[in-house]
């Protein structure tokens, strides 16, 4: 019969992981792992993309810097995982996973121990264990994480016999991000919810502003000329701009801002309507 291997890159995994499943990349106390459940994973992936080899074990490659962790101990207490750890040197690089691996998938294609390997990495480094492995007879499976494109060598996915993408949805099975980071993100999406709303605010008080100044025969043709043409007198509109972008710290606007600000500007005018201001003449903000 023959065997199947899997080859995991704890540091891609978590690096890219993190941007899948939190949007940036973040420490690894930012993600919660499941050690069974990635065990039951991986094992159960063996058969998606090999069906007709039998499970050998999982490979777990890792760094560390003072001995193994508690995570790299749940591992090394489940069956069918085998760990291997380099170490992180004082600057937080991963050193020596790369040959630990490239060792392994080596020596078990030289053993004839397997017949596909599933590599779980985006290190242009290992291609030449994919390489030497394959010319053992063994096929390798690149998995990457998506955007899979964005995360692994060209290089590397080039040697693959099969490439397979990991989603979200695959790897929350297994890894998710803590709650203080899904409650964090939440207070980042309130502010920028806040933020926006007092941006148009801004905007609303900009184009009260300028509609204020226009003279009050010239407000019904300004209006009448958007309708019919969704324009606004470039004198108008380049005062409008200029107001909005002081409003905003200085900031330019983007597309969508624009049209709010001249719809805003439109609307007061028609509010206004013929009244007449007893002094059209707005300070400079």
């Amino acid at each position: 019969m023959s065997r199947a291997a899997v080859f995991v890159d704890a540091g891609y995994l978590f690096a890219q992981g993190s941007v899948e499943l939190i949007g940036q990349k973040s420490p690894r106390s930012a993600l919660t792992l499941d050690a069974a459940a990635a065990r039951n994973f991986f094992r159960d992936l063996v058969q998606k993309v090999a069906p007709n080899t039998e499970f050998l074990r999982i490979y777990w490659y890792d760094g560390t810097s003072s001995g193994p962790t508690p995570q790299h101990l749940a591992l090394m207490h489940l069956d069918d995982i085998k760990v291997r750890l380099g170490f992180v040197n004082s600057v937080g690089e991963q050193k020596g996973v790369d040959s630990l691996i490239v060792t392994d998938m080596i020596e078990l294609a030289r053993n004839r121990a397997i017949a596909d390997a599933l590599l779980l990495s985006g290190d242009e480094d290992l291609r030449v264990g994919v390489q030497q492995a394959q010319e053992f007879g063994v096929r390798v499976h690149i998995v990457g994480i998506r955007p899979a494109r964005g995360s692994q060598s060209l290089f590397l996915l080039a040697e693959a016999d099969t490439t397979r993408e990991l989603s979200a949805a695959e790897l929350t099975a297994f890894l998710k991000p803590n709650s203080s980071v899904l409650e964090l993100d939440g207070r980042r999406e309130d502010c920028r919810v806040a933020a926006a709303a007092l941006a148009v605010d801004g905007l609303a008080d900009v184009a009260e502003q300028v509609a204020r100044m226009q003279p009050t025969q010239e407000r019904q043709v300004s209006v009448e000329l958007f309708r019919a043409q969704k324009k606004i007198p470039s004198s108008v509109d380049r005062e409008l701009l200029t107001r909005a972008r002081k409003a905003l710290g200085g900031q330019d606007l983007d597309g969508h801002q624009k049209k709010t600000l001249r719809k805003a500007f439109i609307d007061a005018l028609e509010s206004l309507g013929d009244q007449t201001e007893p002094n059209t003449e707005v300070p400079n903000p």
